[in-house]
């Protein structure tokens, strides 16, 4: 039987947007995209640091449990998709109203969507790896 403790599924701290001035430059400095139930900033890094997200949700779209699910929803999006960032970003997830009642599927694709669109994922599948 394995001793060893369970590996831990979350988003660790030196991948989150923690400073306001760290939204405010990804707003300020960074591109914009709209994708369905949400919307996509970002601001290129130099190579070698870590990509990190911050999230955004505004009380319009509904109380703080509808809003706590919606952060969980996109930070799990991106937790899962960091290692195929094309490069090191700062993103920046705003909420729109329409994620209200979406699964992790649905919100998903709308992330991997805008960040094809952004030109910020790279495609991953067993066929790169063969010669």
């Amino acid at each position: 039987m394995d001793s060893s403790p369970p590996a831990a599924l979350g988003l660790p701290a030196a991948r989150r947007l923690k400073q306001g001035r760290d939204f405010a430059r990804a707003k300020a400095q960074g591109r914009r995209l709209v994708q369905g139930c949400l919307i996509l900033n970002w601001v290129a890094l130099p190579a070698g640091t870590v990509s990190r997200v911050g999230v955004i949700t505004g009380r319009r779209l509904g109380k703080a449990v509808v809003r706590t699910r919606a952060r969980r929803l996109l930070r799990e999006a991106f937790r899962l998709h960091h290692p195929h960032l094309t490069q090191p970003v700062d993103l920046v997830l705003v909420a729109r109203p329409s994620i209200v009642g979406k699964r992790l599927a649905e919100v998903a694709r709308d992330y991997l969507t805008a960040l094809r669109r952004a030109q910020l994922y790279r495609e991953h599948n067993a066929d790169q790896n063969q010669p």
